[in-house]
């Protein structure tokens, strides 16, 4: 009687070990309750540990790109907090773009200038937009000029899109056409379907002979484009373009994404730096996913992409909110480490996640 006692409880004191094993499920990461809460966790976390370097004016486009990630996260938990913080950061420049008239850069903040106008209704948020632009409209460069590095087409590109739409004013458009699709014809490599960092790179191999393409480069150019395609109206005869170009990038990426979900920084030759990029990574897998949610991308073919590179995103988020793998502040594919972070990182993120909890 006894050892038949004795085996009982030892039966009973293992199921009780065993079954919290069992009994911890693992999270769905494609579920809505998960992506909200991790980009809250991110968002929250990189809020309260700004990143001080772009607090300077060349490097405010660091934090201008984390913006727009912000508001992806208010418009997505429609949270007035998210709002607050990021009308908190517009009042801190009186609502001004940067001292740099002509630089790309500097625009990036009217993303979100813009994207507050839409709900306030308030004029001033957009009035230094309006000057800028009608300034350049008014004395033009070529796109090759002044959008002559492949990122400007993340900065500029989509303020004006917005501008054009919350004006009603067509020349805001016809300029970023003009603009954007000559920096096309000066940086595209027609045959690799993705874009050079500038024309430094036009004749510069990797250690293996390959190409280099920038991951993060590439990451803002798709950003970029679907973040026109947005606000350029369907009838305009560029739309299909901006179309055309996206399924080029991406059919490009996803014949390239490693097997951890992630890419390397440099495109086409990852062994040059053997180590994930979460930003460039974050952007694509924001853009491709905007693609299928508006019908450009085949949900088919694309879906395990995205699905693959959220979770090696999510694999690189610590416990405290910070994505991890974020290649410094650059303009090439360069070393990156686990520890490094970026707030242009954490607003790549941000974005991905907006548009993964629209997926149906």
């Amino acid at each position: 009687m006894k050892n038949r006692m004795l085996a009982l409880c030892n039966l009973i004191l293992a199921l009780l070990i065993i079954t919290p094993a069992f009994s911890q499920k693992k999270p769905d990461l494609y579920s809505k309750t998960f992506i909200v809460n991790q980009m809250r966790h991110v968002c929250d976390w990189q809020l309260s540990n700004p990143v001080t370097i772009n607090e300077k004016n060349e490097n405010d486009w660091a934090r201008a790109a984390f913006y727009t990630g912000v508001m992806a996260t208010y418009q997505t938990t429609q949270d007035q907090k998210y709002l607050d913080a990021a009308i908190k950061w517009s009042e801190s420049f009186d609502w001004k773009l940067a001292r740099r008239l002509r630089h790309a850069d500097d625009h990036a903040k009217g993303q979100t200038y813009l994207e507050i106008y839409a709900i306030k209704k308030d004029p001033k948020m957009i009035e230094d937009i309006r000057n800028t632009f009608d300034t350049l409209i008014a004395t033009p460069n070529p796109g090759r000029e002044d959008w002559w590095w492949c990122d400007a087409l993340f900065m500029a590109p989509p303020v004006l899109a917005r501008l054009a739409a919350a004006t009603g004013d067509q020349r805001y458009i016809d300029f970023l056409n003009t603009m954007f699709w000559d920096t096309y014809d000066f940086l595209y490599d027609k045959e690799e379907h993705l874009f050079y960092r500038d024309k430094s790179y036009f004749d510069k191999k990797t250690p293996s002979g390959k190409k280099t393409f920038w991951a993060r480069g590439n990451g803002w150019v798709m950003a970029g484009t679907v973040r026109v395609l947005q606000y350029l109206p369907k009838d305009n005869p560029k739309y299909s373009q901006y179309v055309a170009l996206l399924k080029e990038m991406a059919a490009s990426v996803k014949k390239i994404q490693q097997e951890d979900g992630l890419w390397r920084p440099s495109l086409l030759d990852p062994a040059e730096v053997p180590h994930p990029e979460t930003s460039g990574s974050s952007f694509f897998c924001y853009a491709i996913t905007w693609g299928i949610n508006n019908g450009i991308l085949d949900k088919k073919e694309y879906l395990p992409v995205v699905k693959k590179a959220w979770q090696g995103l999510n694999n690189y988020v610590t416990s405290e909110g910070r994505l991890q793998w974020v290649q410094p502040i650059g303009a090439a594919p360069d070393k990156v480490t686990i520890d490094n972070y970026q707030e242009y990182g954490s607003g790549a993120f941000l974005l991905a996640g907006s548009e993964l909890c629209k997926l149906k």
